[in-house]
């Protein structure tokens, strides 16, 4: 996902407030509509995504079975073990186990989206008998946030010859100007959860975790809670978004700002990125992948840059300018080399975690840009075009093995 500044010619990149209920519950309060992502579920394209998947079963055995509960801790089951369900099918599904469900191919990230926007719906608009405060139904979609995206599912067998490695993806974004989008981060995400690659440092096993793109998620740092307990763990981490069309970069520098263009739910938020202690907060965060090295490397077809670019507010002074070079001493951010969306945001929030416990010097990590997920020739219209083709297929499938393979590198060389 990519700033204002770059999206001519480009398209890119929980609430966790808390994961129990309050102590004493108030009364129940009365439930609130579907949001804007959510009312998208009514149209046509989701519909097909999910019958020609498969997955348009879910959402309705998990409106059986909510009704099935008769308290709130009976509720609270319900979300973790069917979020949690949720997102192994997924998984499952990308890499080849148990029924297709349909003839959407198994790589599509967009059925677990659709999936998860139809629970999280059920859940908001849901009034049961016993009721619901509104710390409870917040607590309840945290819980089907969390289990859904993969954020309790990080799990790391033991071996010190088995490097760990942590990648994050994105849902689709930018929705109103394509409904039919997929996400080739998540999608690589969804492919890669659990597997194992091999390099030449030995064998790295690979879990992989999903965010929304809603500002307010981030605003609650869903992005801390869900990665700081692995960034002491780990050997490696990548956040990966969508990007520039037919290109990857590996982004050098994140910035501490916000752009404002709108979220999933048509949200935009300009501001200083807001994170715990903005009195220590600095203005750019840098990478420590081996950039040069996944550059240099043959990692399939699209060309990898490394991204120097940022736009800054030099010292004393009050315009924007673009620097090529990175940032000078002093400057403000405006935008990384990534943009100031919340792939930028992503970036700059895991690699100052990594800063703020010590591991810049010993944790390699960053971000990478996927190429942006183009449609074959002829299916460019969002208005009449098909929901997937062969060409679409295709570049999904080459996006997600060169993620793979630009971890393979990264593992090698930072070893």
């Amino acid at each position: 996902m990519t700033s204002l500044r770059v999206r001519i010619g480009t398209l890119g990149l929980v609430l966790l407030a808390g994961s129990a209920a309050p102590a004493s519950p108030a009364a129940a309060a009365e439930a609130p509509s579907p949001t804007v992502e959510e009312q998208r579920l009514d149209r046509a394209v989701p519909r097909e995504i999910l019958e020609r998947s498969g997955f348009d079963a879910v959402p309705l055995r998990f409106t059986r079975a909510l009704g099935t509960a008769r308290s709130y801790a009976e509720a609270r089951k319900v979300v973790v073990r069917q979020g949690s369900a949720l997102w192994t099918r997924a998984v499952d599904r990308a890499q080849g186990r148990g029924p297709a469900g349909g003839d959407l191919s198994r790589d599509d990230d967009r059925p677990l989206y659709w999936a998860r926007l139809g629970m999280t719906r059920e859940v908001r608009t849901w009034e049961p008998s016993f009721g619901l405060s509104e710390g409870q139904r917040a607590a309840l979609l945290n819980e089907l946030e969390r289990t859904s995206r993969g954020q309790t599912a990080v799990r790391y067998p033991g071996g010190e010859r088995l490097k760990r490695v942590l990648v994050t993806g994105f849902d689709p974004f930018t929705l109103d100007r394509d409904i039919r989008i997929s996400n080739p981060s998540g999608a690589s995400a969804l492919a890669l959860d659990g597997t194992v690659i091999e390099t030449a440092e030995g064998p790295a096993r690979v879990e992989t975790v999903v965010f929304p793109v809603r500002w307010q998620d981030f605003t609650d740092r869903t992005v801390e809670r869900a990665l700081r307990p692995y960034l002491k763990k780990v050997d490696l981490f990548t956040t990966v978004s969508q990007g520039r069309v037919g290109r990857f970069d590996v982004e050098r520098t994140n910035g501490a700002w916000r752009g404002g263009f709108p979220d999933n739910d048509n949200v935009g938020v300009t501001e200083v990125v807001p994170v715990a202690d903005p009195a220590s907060q600095p203005q750019w965060t840098t990478t420590t992948l081996p950039y040069k090295a996944i550059v240099d490397a043959d990692t399939g077809r699209f060309p990898v840059y490394d991204n120097t670019s940022v736009t800054e507010i030099p010292a004393g002074g009050t315009v924007p300018v673009v620097r090529a070079d990175g940032p000078t001493a002093g400057s403000t951010a405006r935008a990384g080399g990534g943009g100031n969306y919340l792939s930028n945001e992503i970036a700059y929030r895991v690699t100052l975690l990594r800063d703020r416990l010590g591991l810049h010097d010993v944790l390699p990590g960053g971000h990478v840009h996927t190429p942006v997920l183009e449609f074959g020739a002829g299916n460019t219209d969002p208005a009449t075009g098909a929901v997937t083709d062969p060409g679409f297929v295709k570049n999904r499938l080459d996006i997600i093995a060169q993620v793979r393979a630009i971890l393979v590198v990264a593992v090698e060389k930072a070893t």
